[in-house]
């Protein structure tokens, strides 16, 4: 049979932790570090492994991994660093729909899912040949593994023999399993972007004496805006910029940061990473631009190697406005105002937009990432730090492409229950040529926003119109609409312009017309469009709008308003005289000015 170990692709996933790991097929050439592993363990790990402190149990184990491959059997290894840090297989015995599987992790490792990681890699390739449960046996004193069969989320059966425990795994794929799978990514995902997002210690590679380089830019955001963790740079040829200190490499840093900012020439940068991983960094943000494919590669395996998560190349950089924290790792022109919405962008200018027109309407961000060429963390990840960040409350997504759709529809179905999920539908024309990544096909977008429940605005402008609309009013509970205006041609536009968004118009009722009445001037008309008329004054437009909005038979209050000669009241007026309004409305109201010069402005309430 034709050994095909070798043309099965390795899988990078993380550990409970955040670290990485590769996990991959056994094969012959790891037979050594198989048994040092097995020699390595304590003579209690051995016990729990084989029932009796033997190690001559561990080189037979080591044996039955490296064997010719045969059907139904499959040993996969987990590695980090080029060391095996945990061993699982599968085999089955006479009857070909059931497999025993056995499970060995290093001393000193335990407690961070590399044995659930490669038993989740088991499942699938289990399924595959047509078995249908995995059986156990352990020891009734081996809590480990008997709490990680019980937390896989696959149905399990344990039978008590004496001081031993059999343990049967059903492998059926149920939506049990999979929400636990899920889970677990999620909490390491989240794990793993920490050293990026709430760094202890950040390092700016590449930051010159002289004005104007990227990475000095980088250091004076980060210095100037009030980073309160540690903070350093590395160039040999200073002892401090900027009045932060200075070293002459990573590794002969004071402490070793765990989150490092690069921004030197393309052809340095895998050097630089190699180095940063060496020194035991755990995330890059790299700035740098223009990588060949063999640069590119090398930083790839270099953050693999090390377990460092990496944002960018071709990136503006990261921020994170906690007052905790102040990290701005940006070179923006100006530091992000702190709010609750999330960003991620591939672009730097349209990244740049968006921090600027979040902090004009006073929303401001929470945290921001631009990922640039997207070599690593991607929107998903950023999903998933915002659905379990409390200051997160708006997502915001410039992304040219999906390197997981099915992965990200999963992920932002379930963060749209909590939270609105904004982006403009990018890449519908060559997107590719502005950042690394291919575009996604625009009918494949459409049908990816659709099922994940992200509302796909057409531009910038239009996504921070809507950003202003969902940070500021709660949802509507439906479609019905009621327009109010001083204009009654501008009402009229104004009820097209719902009918062709899907929303409707519904009469009011005789006595909601006449409370209407009672309070506009004459010659108002209280149908749906409400004319209030071109003379109407702020008290007037107050009253008129709460008493529409005591009405249950509409979601929604649009107004349309224009500067007229004959009102007391300016537009500005008109509209600020709604922020005094008494108690919450629980519905939302939105006012159009039609002369105004800005897309979007956010008003207020008196109360704050």
């Amino acid at each position: 049979m034709t050994d095909d170990r070798l043309e099965r692709p390795a899988v990078h996933a993380l550990l409970s932790d955040g670290t990485t790991v590769c996990i991959r097929e056994v094969t012959p050439a790891d037979h050594e570090q198989l048994r040092g592993l097995y020699e390595e363990m304590s003579p209690d790990n051995l016990r729990l492994r084989f029932f009796a402190a033997n190690r001559r149990s561990g080189a037979a184990a080591a044996d039955q991994a490296c064997a010719s491959p045969r059907p139904g059997h499959r040993a996969l290894l987990a590695e980090a660093q080029g060391l095996v840090r945990g061993v699982a297989e599968y085999a089955t015995g006479k009857d070909p729909r059931s497999a025993e599987i056995s499970i060995a992790v290093a001393d000193g490792l335990h407690h961070r899912g590399i044995g659930t990681l490669l038993v989740e890699h088991l499942v699938p390739a289990a399924r595959a040949e047509g078995i249908g449960e995995f059986t156990a046996d352990a020891l009734s004193d081996n809590h480990e593994v008997l709490r990680m069969f019980a937390d896989l989320g696959l149905r399990t059966v344990r039978r008590f023999e004496g001081p031993e425990v059999r343990c049967t795994i059903e492998l059926g794929e149920d939506e049990t399993y999979l929400s636990a799978v899920e889970a677990r990514g999620r909490s390491a995902d989240v794990a793993s972007l920490t050293p990026l997002l709430r760094p202890d210690a950040v390092v700016v590679i590449g930051a010159g004496r002289r004005p104007g380089s990227v990475g000095r830019a980088i250091l004076h955001h980060l210095h100037e805006g009030g980073f309160t963790r540690r903070l350093f740079a590395v160039n040999p040829g200073v002892t401090s910029i900027l009045g932060v200190p200075s070293h002459p490499s990573v590794s002969a840093l004071p402490t070793t940061p765990d989150l490092a900012i690069v921004a030197v020439p393309a052809a340095a940068v895998p050097a630089t990473a190699e180095e940063c991983g060496k020194a035991g960094v755990r995330a890059l943000v790299v700035t740098s631009a223009g990588l060949d494919s063999g640069q590119a590669q090398a930083l790839l395996t270099a953050c693999r190697t090390y377990g460092m998560r990496l944002v960018g190349p071709n990136c503006l950089g990261v921020s994170n406005t906690d007052p905790d924290l102040s990290l701005d790792a940006t070179f923006a022109s100006d530091h992000p105002r702190r709010g609750t919405a999330g960003v991620a962008v591939q672009s730097g200018g349209v990244g740049i937009a968006l921090l600027d027109g979040l902090s004009r309407l006073g929303i401001g961000i929470s945290t921001f990432a631009s990922l640039g060429d997207k070599y690593d963390v991607s929107g998903n990840d950023m999903l998933q730090w915002w659905e379990s960040d409390d200051r997160t409350d708006l997502a915001v997504l410039h992304l040219e492409s999906f390197g997981n759709p099915r992965a990200f529809s999963r992920t932002a179905r379930r963060v749209t229950r909590r939270m609105p999920v904004l982006t403009v539908d990018a890449g519908r024309r060559a997107a590719a040529s502005h950042t690394a990544a291919a575009a996604t096909r625009t009918m494949t977008r459409q049908a990816l926003f659709t099922q994940a429940g992200i509302t796909a605005t057409r531009s910038v402008g239009e996504l921070l119109e809507t950003a202003a609309l969902l940070h500021s009013q709660p949802l509507p509970a439906g479609t019905r609409v009621a327009v109010v205006t001083n204009a009654g041609g501008a009402g009229v536009l104004t009820a097209d312009a719902c009918a062709e968004a899907g929303l409707s118009l519904p009469p009011l009722p005789p006595a909601v017309i006449d409370a209407l009445l009672a309070v506009l001037p004459d010659g108002a008309a209280a149908g749906n469009p409400v004319d209030a008329t071109a003379a109407v004054s702020e008290d007037q437009l107050r009253s008129c709008v709460e008493r529409v909005l005591r009405y249950a038979g509409i979601d929604a209050v649009l107004m349309t308003l224009v500067p007229t000669a004959v009102a007391s009241a300016t537009g500005d007026e008109l509209i600020r005289a709604l922020t005094h309004s008494p108690g919450g409305r629980g519905r939302p109201v939105a006012a159009v000015r039609l002369e105004q010069d800005l897309p979007v402005r956010l008003l207020p309430a008196a109360d704050g």
